[in-house]
């Protein structure tokens, strides 16, 4: 710093000291000045407070904040140019959800609805990185901009106003001391920073159209937010009332005990396979077999015991894996199942049972699929169990 200006900051500093303690009045600026520069506080201020807001409106938690900032500083010091994606709480709820339903299967109903309703939270997580972007684009970024540049500017004439009216005032009260030339020069450059000062704010404080429209921005894009949010959650709510009709609407299934003994099997001395179980009458499987030509077990006391050729069986034939050791029934008349549940067959079909859901409904097996069918439409063979 040169002794001229070494000079000038002593003088400033003289002034100052003058007003604050002994009283000095100095210049006054006109009262549209100080009207504009008090807005101008309150705009710097709304600014300075309004776009943290805006990012915390957008990610709640700070914890995340403060580790994505850290993650993307380091991406940008590698060179890296992708960014880190804030963790959505309804991305998070909704892995959550699909997790839990997968692990829990298509035959559970809840764990089915679980899954819908995770894709949807998952759907919403889109959007709502989508919202983060628009409103960072649109809105964030201009008052970014606003701030690192005309805020400051203003700031830099208001700064340099303020040092040269204390410049101006001290070479005034030191009149006769100080040349008039000296005194006039401070003025006119007092007057140039003070006009500079107040267009700044003046274009500042007049741009409300560029501030609504980006407020309008903010707007929109909330209102798209909720509106495809809206949409997606009307869709989930739909799954799940259908498949809560569809659930209701299923023949109620009885809790039936089973007993360690009535599930216990074993082999007897020609290499059959019995359960206890089984309680049929020997004429009505006879009648069975007979009736789909399979060859009946002989036995005497000097021949060899020959086994039913059971590969030949219809069940065998539709790829069932049936044994007449275990409860099961006939089809006797076609079914087409209507409703989620049930179990289609042909007449003839060979059906396993394993359960009797109330006095109208089985529950049985035919070519691996489990299902639900009337009891009016089969004939059973092998009972289950009581």
């Amino acid at each position: 710093m040169s002794v001229a200006g070494l000079k000038k900051q002593l003088h400033k500093a003289s002034q100052l000291l003058n007003e604050k303690i002994n009283g000095v009045e100095g210049t006054k600026l006109d009262e549209d000045f100080i009207r504009m520069e008090k807005k101008f506080e309150i705009t710097q201020k709304l600014i300075l407070d309004l776009v943290p807001k805006t990012t915390e409106y957008l990610q709640p938690n700070p914890a995340y904040r403060a580790k994505l900032s850290m993650l993307n500083t380091v991406s940008r010091i590698r060179g890296q140019v992708k960014t880190v994606g804030y963790p959505q709480t309804e991305g998070m709820l909704g892995d959550c959800m699909l997790r839990y339903g997968s692990e829990l299967g298509i035959e559970s109903a809840f764990g089915c609805a679980l899954v819908d309703m995770g894709q949807a939270l998952k759907q919403m997580a889109q959007i709502r990185d989508c919202l983060d972007v628009r409103v960072k684009h649109s809105f964030i970024d201009p008052l970014q901009t606003l701030q690192d540049k005309e805020l400051k500017e203003i700031m830099y004439h208001l700064r340099k106003l303020e040092g040269r009216r204390l410049d101006f005032d001290y070479k005034k009260r030191r009149k006769g001391k100080i040349a008039d030339s000296e005194i006039k020069q401070a003025l006119e450059k007092f007057e140039e920073s003070k006009e500079l000062a107040e267009r700044s704010m003046f274009n500042l404080l007049h741009s409300d159209v560029e501030q609504m429209q980006q407020l309008l921005g903010l707007v929109d894009a909330a209102l798209d937010y909720h509106r495809q949010s809206s949409l997606v959650l009307e869709n989930v709510r739909s799954s799940l009332q259908n498949r809560i009709t569809d659930a209701s609407n299923r023949p109620k299934q009885d809790f039936r005990s089973k007993s360690i003994a009535s599930t216990m099997c074993y082999t007897d001395i020609y290499g059959f396979s019995t359960c206890s179980s089984v309680r049929s009458s020997d004429t009505e499987v006879t009648d069975a077999l007979s009736e789909k030509n399979v060859t009946p077990v002989v036995h005497t006391l000097n021949q060899t015991p020959v086994k039913p050729q059971i590969s030949e069986h219809p069940a065998y034939k539709n790829g069932n894996d049936f044994h007449l050791d275990q409860p099961c029934c006939r089809a006797i008349y076609n079914f087409k199942p209507e409703n989620q549940g049930e179990l289609g067959f042909k007449e003839g079909d060979f059906i396993i049972l394993t359960n009797q859901i109330d006095e109208n409904w089985y529950e049985g097996l035919l070519s691996g699929e489990s299902g639900f069918f009337p009891i009016s439409y089969v004939k059973v063979l092998v009972p289950l169990p009581q």
